[in-house]
């Protein structure tokens, strides 16, 4: 077992480890299809061999070429760390300053095989969401972390470690960016070249090292549920609802656990047995079953088991339906349950019930399959089991995505049927809806823009107006590892917000504090911390500097014993430029530009974030997204106060600021609040166009 002073004193050369190749016992990423030629594949090469010294090089050479030819991509096995990987107390890594202590506290939480979806192959989350794009990288990259001073700054290209550069105390500490590909240049065909060659690599808050398991998605999942019931049913209480969707990997995981923390009935379909297995493992799947007939007759009647007994695990012979006893929906159940098999065949028999028997078993339905990379494994065909579906992607990829794309116009087709009825759907982002559409499924929507479809991205109806407010995912990670640090900052942000509200804000804004106070209750009960002591709750400009100035104060008191690093998803008000996502809801045409996003990052590395990031890619596929993000460490200094103070209300007013643009009504609101409260802000603001007819006349010809 290695120890972090090994994991930081470079990359282990001599002795060269043992190559033990893939291991057992944790899932793979799928098999690549980069179809590179000779001359690339040798590129490919040349370029791993740059990190390994020529006496090594043949030796190297042989097991990389064999990694290329099995997988599409050298991860270079040989090097994958012996050590526990996860994410350690912040003093128990090797630094010289605690900021580089906190990114190595980071990167390894991200790494770690609770956490990630793939973590041999350094993905996090959403098949293809990497953290570096071999493992030399990530040796190096913790070697210049513990060499790293206060005048210095490591600068990171798509994974790799360009060096440590001199630089101020006040800048930040690591620079990232992933995957900035020329835009002509940035298509999937190429991005698996580039991927396969190792100069550019796709992912999110994988790649800025922010991630904190599922339960960021967790919260995200119950805030959109909850506002849907609102927006669609009509309803605050789910009770009895009936909530389907797909997907238990990465980020997708924590659907099931966000059906039972807001009371409503949720089915969540996935094809890959080892995903389904972990989330039942970890109880955040109530019951798992490979039967239909099963999940339809849970949704319809009550199962009762002896006490003694447990619901058998994927074996599809639960016998325990009693027809006519009592119904679940009537009875207000709260149930997680696991499908294991094709969500398409999940939606065709609700389609089937309500045919033949006139009975709608749904009331809401998305999607969460990584369908951002649907060709190679992110979203599989209906025709084929989750083995045939895997060999078929690697040895006929034309014929897969036919496959695919028939599923896919079969999904959209079961949804459609269901929709004529009390049943509502929604995007979720995943670029699940473009991807049928540009499959030929029967998505489109009469004078829609662009960026619209016949189902509403779920930022469009039910998010948009939350981001235009300044609400966002804001989350913080204590890095001394202790529960207790976490539920001291639990207690801290509950109280921010009670605060808030006994001081008198709007009924919109009370709304959403409440909810995330009911939220903070929750997740302390339903045990969300994966990996790192990390929390996730949505809060507005006001709410994140409170709670990051009431964090600093106890950490400089000794309530919580070690720094807190703040970040967010990229999912938020002003950190995404995402025209199928975070900006659907923008109109002005701008929906399609990035400035936001590069503004974003710039902004963030000027007002003093630790670290900051910049990708192409991430949530709805590579391409199709600019986003930014930053992490922030607080170790009760005056001067992390200050910086705290400073960067978040960038971070967030940058976005509300592009929304009031867009013509948002409550954005303009906020951002005329913000300019009263902070005398050093100053924004020109949008007049209304109102007049239709002097618009149509101008344009006369």
């Amino acid at each position: 077992m290695s120890s972090l002073q090994m994991l930081c004193s470079g990359l282990p050369l001599w002795p060269l480890p043992q190559n033990q190749g893939r291991w057992a016992g944790v899932p793979h990423a799928p098999v690549r299809t980069p179809n590179l030629s000779p001359a690339e594949e040798q590129l490919a090469l040349r370029n791993a061999l740059r990190y390994f010294p020529p006496d090594i090089q043949e030796l190297l050479a042989q097991e990389f070429a064999q990694e290329l030819r099995l997988y599409g991509h050298i991860y270079m096995y040989r090097f994958s760390p012996s050590i526990e990987m996860r994410a350690y107390p912040i003093e128990q890594y090797p630094c010289r300053t605690r900021a580089a202590a906190a990114i190595m506290h980071m990167i390894m939480n991200n790494l770690d095989p609770a956490v990630a979806q793939f973590p041999q192959e350094l993905v996090t989350y959403g098949g293809n969401g990497q953290v570096f794009s071999n493992w030399a990288q990530f040796w190096l990259t913790m070697y210049y972390l513990s060499k790293m001073t206060e005048e210095q700054t490591l600068v990171m290209y798509s994974g790799h470690p360009l060096g440590l550069f001199p630089s101020s105390p006040g800048a930040p500490r690591l620079v990232i960016t992933n995957g900035m590909v020329i835009p002509n240049y940035s298509s999937r065909t190429e991005y698996e070249k580039l991927f396969a060659l190792g100069v550019t690599m796709y992912q999110m808050t994988a790649g800025s090292y922010c991630y904190i398991g599922p339960q960021g998605i967790v919260h995200g999942t119950v805030l959109t549920v909850l506002n849907a019931a609102r927006r669609y049913l009509g309803v605050e209480d789910l009770a009895g609802k009936v909530f389907v969707t797909s997907g238990l990997g990465g980020m997708s995981g924590a659907q099931a656990k966000a059906a039972v923390i807001v009371g409503c009935i949720g089915v969540i379909a996935e094809v890959d047995k080892a995903a389904l297995v972990k989330r039942h493992q970890q109880g955040w799947l109530m019951e798992v079953t490979d039967s239909l007939d099963h999940c339809i007759g849970r949704l319809r009647y009550s199962c009762f088991y002896p006490s003694t007994a447990r619901v058998e695990a994927i074996t599809g012979a639960v016998q325990c339906l009693i027809p006519g006893h009592r119904e679940a929906r009537k009875n207000k159940e709260v149930l997680s349950l696991g499908y294991h098999g094709n969500v398409v065949d999940l939606w065709e028999r609700l389609v089937h019930e309500l045919d033949t028997t006139g009975e709608l078993l749904v009331d809401l339905g998305s999607d969460q399959t990584s369908c951002h990379n649907p060709f190679n494994g992110g979203y599989y065909p209906v025709q084929l089991s989750f083995v045939e579906a895997q060999r078929l992607m690697a040895s006929n990829p034309p014929a897969f995505k036919d496959l695919v794309q028939e599923s896919l116009r079969r999904h959209i087709s079961a949804i459609n049927r269901l929709a004529k009825e009390n049943f509502f759907f929604w995007d979720y982002g995943n670029a699940f809806l473009l991807e049928a559409h540009r499959a030929g499924a029967d998505v489109a929507k009469k004078d829609a823009k662009k960026m619209e479809f016949r189902y509403p991205s779920y930022v469009q109806h039910i998010m948009g107006d939350i981001f235009s407010q300044g609400f966002g995912p804001f989350r913080w990670v204590c890095t001394s590892g202790d529960p207790q640090d976490l539920a001291v900052t639990d207690q801290l942000a509950a109280s921010v917000l009670e605060k808030a509200i006994a001081d008198g804000v709007k009924a919109s804004v009370k709304l959403q504090y409440m909810d995330n106070i009911r939220w903070i209750r929750e997740a302390a009960k339903h045990q969300l911390v994966v990996g790192s002591q990390a929390r996730i709750l949505y809060s507005d400009q006001k709410g994140r500097v409170a709670i990051a100035v009431a964090i600093n104060q106890a950490i400089a008191n000794g309530k919580i014993k070690a720094p807190v690093v703040l970040s967010r998803d990229h999912h938020d008000v002003s950190g995404t430029d995402s025209p199928f996502r975070e900006t659907s809801n923008i109109y002005d045409g701008s929906a399609f530009c990035a400035d936001m996003a590069v503004q974003n990052f710039v902004g963030d590395a000027c007002r003093g974030a630790t670290w900051v990031a910049l990708h192409n890619g991430g949530g709805v596929g590579w391409g199709e997204v600019i986003n930014g993000g930053f992490g922030l460490m607080l170790d009760g200094s005056p001067e992390a106060e200050y910086k705290a103070r400073m960067m978040l209300s960038w971070d967030v007013s940058n976005g509300v600021a592009r929304r009031c643009w867009s013509g948002n009504p409550k954005a303009y609101e906020i951002i005329c609040q913000t300019m009263q409260e902070n005398s050093g802000l100053e924004v020109t603001l949008p007049h209304d166009v109102t007049d239709e007819c002097m618009l149509q006349q101008a344009l006369q010809p």
